[in-house]
Order: structure tokens, then C-alpha cells, then sequence
């Protein structure tokens, strides 16, 4: 199989797009970009460093996907071109802006009607900083797909916020930017669905493919092929306002109960929903203090064969000998976890997911205690989510956010199915 790389057309045409874009009315662009009405594929990186992933759209180099994010936005060059005050993009760019923002600049946001260009504030969802920058027109680029393989490469016209260097801290090395995938008509998803004619909704397959606009989508498995979108479990996604500082932007569904091997643990929701978020920029589920303290004591006094690691590696507070503790095809042979959700599905959790391999003698329990305290990443304060399920959760499941039906699908972990998200065909179909 060949690797998976992002396409791009060449820069010859990238910068006539560009051009292009600088006089063209938005409502012009987004009558359509090019792509067939066929959804947009691209290969996803994991930076080992910053657990964080990247796709390459922008001029081949790599943005972070971040759930929450409401903008595209990245370094620019001094030419690039800038959005008026008064149009549409300038209004939903400055829709929401984050309190770190408002802490940061004194009531950002609050000039951006003045002047002959617009002002945004790109947020990056580490570090909690933000940052104004021109709002500008720009092209990205991916693969039209059919569900199983790229067709052909398409470069599509966006908008996108300019940022400062010191913006990029904390990403990536390389990464240019953030691809803000939240719930905002600039995020990349609807930008492509308003481009592409292509439906509002996304599918992540961490840490390997990312397709915007619908399925089917096929992986290689030993026998068959079916169409992994088929095999999903729904929920409906909740908007939390009230949540994250008053972001709204993020994914957040509700539960009802977790279970560590079937057995309940005795939470303190007293019946109330317990809110769950979706980050791809928390590497490892956390879970607020009065969740997760009764939760890593109900696991602790279920698996108490493997021998622990003491001290345990940070940033986990359980570590074990990995040769002490079996496996099977879904991982490690450990308890199943299940966030039993108010609508009847459940998120299973199974070894693959919940231990996380740190050397080649040890493996960790991959969750870990939300700090309150934690300056601009969303869930800060009284309002924090009960649990917020990071990156390594999401990994080598099919998760499908579709804001049409505002609902969210999952497949669970796809070793049970004898294949992965590695196993994207990103060969070109001929």
C-alpha cells in the first residue's frame, strides 16, 4: 500500500486560485469548488510529540484538527488578501470569541466592524491564547473520494483567519495553523459541504484518514469489504453554551452511567446527565475530579493481577508491567468500560483503548484527571464537562459528526472487525 499523503495541485495553479478568490463575492465561491459534489478525503498524522493530529491542506503543509475550533486560521504571507467588515464571513468569524480572548484584549472582537478589513481571533485549544489576525481568502486542498480510495485531487476556495508565529506554540512541528472542525459556517467541514455540495458532516478515523462530506467508507479487511458507515451506533449530539466558558463551538453528547466490567460506578450526578465532550486536542480522556476519582478506584479494585509500574509514568496514575497482562483482538485483556448513553447506545472501551503502550515494558491506564484550572482549553470551571473524551478514546474508531441530523456515529473499536483506520486504500482509484 502506498503511503498516505496528502494531494495538492500544483503552485501554479494554487496561486491563480488565489488570485482568483480576491475578487470573486463569497457567495460566488461557494456555489462550487470543483469537487463533483463527491466528499474530500485526506490522510491524518499523529505528531508523537504533541499526541495531536494534522492534515495537510493548506498548500501541502499540515493544520491540527481541532474539534472544538470555529475558524480555519494559520500564518499568511504579506500579501494575502483580507475580508471586509460588513460581509457575512466577518459577522461569523466574530460570532463567538473566547473569554481567553476577551481576558487577553480587553473586549476583542468589539472593533472588528472599523477599518477597511476584518479582524478575527483565532484561539488555539492548548494553550488557551488567542490572537488577532486579518480574516482572508485563501484555497485548500484534499481528494473527491468514493469511500473506499481518492479520485482525484480538488483545491477549493475557504475562508480563514491569519495568526501571528507565536500562535503556532504547542503544535506540531511543521503545522502551520489549526483546522477548527467545530459548529461554525467557517469551520472545514461546512466550508467544504457549502463548496462541494456535499452533505454538513465529517468522519474521523484517527490517527489515520479524515473525509468531509459523506460516505461510504471502506476499509481493507482480510475477507471483505463492507462500508464501515453502515455498521454505526447513533446519538444525538447536545449544544452545551452554558459549558467550556460559554463555547458552544465543541461536540458534546450525554450519558446516563459508566460501567468498569459491567459494575456501575457510584457517581455523584445523582441521576442527572453526565455531559461527555468530544476533543481532538485532550491526547487521553479526562474526566472532572468527582468522576474520576470513583472511576479509577472502581478499575483499581477490578484488575489487580498485572503487576503496577511504581512510581506510575506521568501524566497516569495507574501503570503496569505489560508482560504481566494478557491480550486478545482487542487489545489488552482487560475490564471493559462503557459510557452508557441517555438514549440506549453505549461508547464501549475495550484494552485497545483504555491502556496506552509508554515503552516497550509498560502500559498506562490512558485517562487522566481534568485540571479545572486549565486556562482556555474549554472546560475550565464549575460548568466543566463530566468527561471529556481525548484522542487515544477516538482512535481506530469511525466517528461521524453530522450536523444535518445533529447526531453522532461511532463504530467502536474496529479490531473487532479484524481491520483499522491504517487500513484507508489512499491509492488512487484508477
Amino acid at each position: 500500500m502506498s503511503s498516505p499523503q496528502a494531494k495538492s495541485k500544483g503552485k501554479p495553479l494554487l496561486l491563480v486560485v488565489i488570485s482568483f478568490l480576491a475578487v470573486l463575492p463569497w457567495h460566488t465561491l461557494a456555489s462550487g469548488g470543483g469537487g463533483g459534489g463527491k466528499p474530500l478525503v485526506t490522510a491524518v498524522t499523529k505528531d508523537g510529540a504533541t499526541k495531536l493530529y494534522t492534515i495537510a491542506v493548506k498548500d501541502g503543509h499540515p493544520l491540527a484538527l481541532d474539534l472544538s475550533g470555529e475558524l480555519v486560521w494559520s500564518t499568511c504571507d504579506a500579501s494575502h488578501s483580507t475580508v471586509l467588515p460588513y460581509e457575512r464571513e466577518c459577522v461569523e468569524a466574530n460570532r463567538y470569541t473566547p473569554p481567553s480572548c476577551w481576558m487577553q484584549y480587553g473586549g476583542a472582537g468589539g472593533d472588528y466592524r472599523y477599518g477597511n478589513k476584518c479582524t478575527a481571533h483565532p484561539y488555539h485549544g492548548v494553550t488557551g491564547k488567542c490572537a488577532p489576525g486579518d480574516l482572508t481568502r485563501t484555497a485548500l486542498a484534499a481528494d473527491a473520494t468514493n469511500g473506499s480510495n481518492p479520485l482525484y485531487p480538488v483545491t477549493f476556495p475557504a475562508v480563514a483567519s491569519c495568526a501571528p508565529g507565536s500562535l503556532l506554540a504547542s503544535l506540531p512541528a511543521g503545522a502551520v495553523g489549526v483546522a477548527g472542525l467545530g459548529r461554525s459556517d467557517l469551520a472545514l467541514h461546512a466550508q467544504v459541504a457549502a463548496t462541494q455540495n456535499v452533505a454538513k458532516k465529517f468522519a474521523l478515523c484517527l490517527p489515520s484518514v479524515a473525509v468531509f462530506g459523506g460516505g461510504p467508507f471502506v476499509l481493507i479487511f482480510p475477507y471483505s469489504r463492507p462500508d464501515i458507515m453502515q455498521k454505526l451506533s447513533y446519538t444525538a449530539l447536545r449544544r452545551s453554551p452554558e459549558l467550556a466558558g460559554g463555547n458552544g463551538g465543541g461536540y458534546y453528547i450525554t450519558a446516563k452511567s459508566i460501567e468498569v466490567n459491567h459494575h456501575q460506578v457510584p457517581l455523584p450526578n445523582h441521576g442527572a446527565p453526565l455531559v461527555v465532550q468530544l476533543s481532538s486536542m485532550v491526547p487521553y480522556t479526562e474526566l472532572r475530579p468527582d468522576v474520576y476519582g470513583p472511576f479509577v478506584k472502581a478499575w483499581d479494585e477490578i484488575l489487580q493481577w498485572p503487576k503496577k509500574v511504581a512510581p506510575p509514568v506521568a501524566p497516569f496514575e495507574l501503570c503496569y508491567e505489560s508482560r504481566t497482562i494478557g491480550s486478545n483482538r482487542l487489545g489488552y485483556a482487560v475490564p471493559d468500560i462503557n459510557i452508557n448513553l441517555e438514549d440506549g447506545a453505549a461508547w464501549y472501551i475495550f484494552g485497545g483503548n483504555s491502556l496506552v503502550q509508554v515503552d516497550d515494558a509498560t502500559a498506562c491506564f490512558a485517562f487522566v484527571e481534568m485540571r479545572l484550572e486549565k486556562a482556555g482549553a474549554g472546560y475550565g470551571g464549575g460548568g466543566a464537562p463530566a468527561v471529556v473524551i481525548g484522542g487515544h478514546q477516538m482512535e481506530h474508531n469511525l466517528v461521524v459528526f453530522d450536523e444535518e441530523k445533529q447526531q453522532l456515529g461511532f463504530s467502536g473499536l474496529l479490531f473487532g472487525l479484524q481491520t483499522t483506520c491504517s487500513n484507508f486504500n489512499f491509492t488512487v482509484a484508477a
